[in-house]
């Protein structure tokens, strides 16, 4: 078998761990490095690849097309390999398994884990990150974290507790962003999309209650949210960014959100199994009601073709009543 030309394996772990993250920073804390670690595995690796991977002001590093073709490949890859990997026999407590929606973990629920496990060191919780149908005893789950649309029919084995609206709106770099572009010139700008949800425009439309908008210059499809979300942070074009998935990137000034968000018809809610769910997951429940009920919410839509759309980051808060 001919041999594998492979860059090195820990600059590709801390390129797809930048992916994920959007942020330097952020994959040196979760790969237990420092951020200058990061930042030189990645620029080895581009001069290896011969290929830029990054661009923009250090401040505000975002991947080139060529570097989300490559986080993308990498994520799935990195995933098969770790559930392959043999684990020793469980020592100590059994963790609080969390399947959770792969992008609202790394962009809400992860930064708001600390607080949990500080109020309850014993209750450790493993973070499973999941898209898909799972099974509570067949895969392990205590609880599970879900989009619930309007007039979905509840599991016959899951108590369903709603701890956060939804609201979404078009996001883009702050770059292609200018004062009084229209809700029309928005719509017409190259359009991202994810696989895992096709449908966001045309939802987000139908919740502004417009008859229709202006088809794109272009579309461009990516695998995960995370990945569109960070083609919209490197200038691509405009995605439709859930609040919970966009409030941190606004709020650094990666993204800006000119019309504003609007209530989707929907929620984010817990799941725990009918059959009685053990005491961490009832603890991480009520736990997530505080939080959801603390998330501020974001600014209204504005007016359809509005002249004046703001594009500062958001400060305002108001709690879920």
């Amino acid at each position: 078998m001919a041999r594998r030309q492979l860059p090195s394996l820990n600059a590709l772990r801390a390129f797809e761990a930048f992916g994920r993250h959007g942020r330097m920073t952020l994959a040196a804390d979760e790969l237990c490095v420092t951020h200058g670690a990061v930042s030189r595995q990645i620029r080895q690796l581009e001069e290896h690849l011969g290929v830029a991977l990054t661009e923009g002001p250090r401040t505000r590093l975002r991947m080139t097309e060529a570097g989300l073709k490559l986080a993308q490949a990498l994520s799935p890859a990195f995933d098969q390999i770790e559930a392959a990997v043999p684990r020793p026999v469980q020592a100590g407590p059994r963790p609080l398994v969390v399947s959770c929606l792969p992008t609202f973990a790394m962009k809400w629920l992860i930064p708001r884990l600390p607080v949990f496990q500080a109020a309850h060191p014993d209750i450790p919780v493993r973070v499973a990150e999941s898209n898909g149908p799972f099974d509570f005893k067949g895969d392990g789950v205590d609880l599970a974290i879900r989009m619930r649309f309007l007039g979905d029919h509840h599991s016959d084995d899951s108590e369903v507790t709603p701890f956060m609206e939804h609201f979404h709106g078009p996001v883009m770099a702050p770059e292609l962003a200018r004062k009084g572009m229209t809700l029309d010139e928005i719509c017409a700008m190259p359009r991202l999309l994810t696989r895992t949800f096709v449908e966001s425009w045309s939802d987000w439309t139908r919740n502004r209650d417009l008859a229709s908008i202006p088809d794109p210059v272009s579309t461009q499809e990516f695998d995960h949210y995370f990945y569109m979300l960070e083609g919209a942070a490197a200038g691509l074009g405009v995605a439709i960014g859930p609040w919970s998935f966009v409030q941190r990137d606004l709020a650094s000034g990666r993204l800006v959100a000119p019309l504003g968000f609007t209530p989707g018809r929907s929620s984010i809610v817990a799941l725990t199994p009918l059959d009685g769910a053990g005491e961490g997951a009832l603890l991480f429940r009520d736990w997530l009601l505080a939080e959801g009920a603390s998330t501020p919410h974001p600014p209204e839509a504005l007016a359809p073709h509005a002249p004046d759309a703001s594009f500062a980051p958001i400060t305002r808060s108001r709690a879920h009543s």
